[in-house]
């Protein structure tokens, strides 16, 4: 066994126990490796409790900014969402975790990596297979696939004897992830699919019925499908994603409560807030609409599942999410313009879009006089285009007429 581990360590129950339990087993260094995802205050005390749980050294990673150029926006670019809800905030984040503790590992000359996730759910996938993409020399050590730890009372119960405080209570016994994207809700009540999310849930996001009453309109900013401007400024990125969360929470918007299919093979409850996430999914749909062409849409719709699926499955550094980067990149040099949303209760609207590249010509379209189209031409184009289903109707009528002629030679 290796002198050292690196722990992926989110001050969790899980994280939390594991540091003494790697201790306790196998006798190691255990090193603490968290990732600045915007856990925003969940950090300030994280050090210090690493430390006390037994870690002989902290790395905190600050990849906020690089979580939003390199992950976030690529999967918004390519309007990934998976199951029709899930815009994929866990998903996104788990590769870039992976590919900060490999470079801990090798910084720190550790044989092994370990994380927190459960034998159960999705994020030991992510976690695992990336670590291999990245280096497949190194040992991952997954504890909730080998202790005696069987739930989260037991877990509890761990922490207690080791003096190892724990952020679960009876009032919030959630499993909760959060980082710049969303912050997602699981377990406890939740786990009945029957019972609705309570009220005191929400901690981004505004119930949009207690949102003002009066609707917000906000102005985004696109270059080659990626958000880069927020009304008349151009704030970095990290600013932008705060912004348009802060606002988008304000008025109720982003919460997803979702029954979902996991890789692993069972079905979970997930509730999720992501209100800046979803005013920029939005916005952005809106400036493809304007700016493709159908055929070139209709297929980026296919390409948009696909991407979702390797996302959730924990497989960003496989080869074919990477091609589908590059066909994502390539049509979205001129999904470029602005969009201008409006925002009520819970609910987004378009509120105006414009583009260098449109493709939308009111001459065209227009109701009115025009001297662009001649609507003779249709007729030829209708003949054409529902040939096959004539074809179809001639031989059905055909042999209608012979099966009809062969019963009246009977008689």
């Amino acid at each position: 066994m290796s002198r050292k581990v690196v722990l992926a360590y989110s001050g969790g129950l899980d994280t939390s126990i594991i540091i003494p339990w790697l201790k306790e087993n196998f006798g190691c260094e255990v090193i603490a490796m968290v990732a600045d995802l915007g856990q925003g205050e969940e950090l300030k005390p994280i050090r210090e409790k690493a430390l006390t749980s037994g870690a002989c050294r902290v790395y905190i990673e600050d990849v906020r900014e690089e979580f939003l150029t390199d992950y976030v926006f690529p999967t918004l670019r390519a309007g990934a969402v998976y199951e029709g809800g899930y815009l994929l905030g866990s998903s996104m984040a788990r590769p870039l975790i992976a590919k900060k503790l490999v470079e801990v590992a090798h910084r720190e000359g550790a044989e092994a990596v370990a994380h927190g996730a459960t034998g159960k759910g999705n994020d030991q996938v992510r976690f695992e297979v990336s670590v291999k993409a990245l280096d497949p020399d190194l040992r991952v050590i997954a504890p909730w696939r080998l202790w005696n730890i069987r739930s989260r009372e037991d877990a509890v119960a761990y922490a207690a004897a080791r003096a190892i405080p724990v952020p679960v209570t009876p009032e919030r016994p959630y499993s909760m992830d959060r980082n710049l994207w969303h912050l997602s809700h699981e377990g406890g009540d939740l786990e009945d699919p029957g019972n609705e999310a309570p009220r005191g849930l929400y901690l981004l996001t505004v119930p949009p019925e207690e949102a003002p009453g009066e609707p917000a309109y906000v102005t985004l900013h696109f270059e080659g499908g990626t958000p880069v401007g927020l009304e008349d400024l151009r704030p970095d990125p990290l600013t932008l994603m705060e912004r348009l969360n802060a606002l988008g929470g304000k008025h109720g918007i982003g919460i997803v409560d979702m029954v979902e299919n996991r890789l692993v093979g069972m079905k979970s409850r997930g509730v999720y807030e992501t209100p800046g996430g979803t005013v920029l999914f939005c916005a952005l749909r809106e400036l493809e609409r304007l700016t493709l062409d159908r055929a070139t849409l209709h297929f980026k719709e296919i390409v948009a599942l696909k991407y979702a699926e390797l996302v959730y499955d924990g497989l960003w550094f496989s080869p074919l999410r990477e091609a589908l980067d590059a066909f994502v990149a390539s049509i979205s040099r001129t999904v470029t313009g602005r969009v201008r949303l409006r925002l009520y209760k819970g609910n987004l609207s378009p509120a105006g879009v414009w583009s260098p590249y449109s493709l939308y010509l009111k001459d065209l379209a227009t109701f009115g006089r025009d001297e662009m189209y001649d609507q003779r031409d249709a007729g030829g184009f209708i003949n054409l285009f529902g040939l096959p289903l004539k074809v179809q109707a001639m031989v059905r009528k055909d042999e209608g007429a012979k099966m009809k002629s062969r019963g009246n030679g009977r008689d």
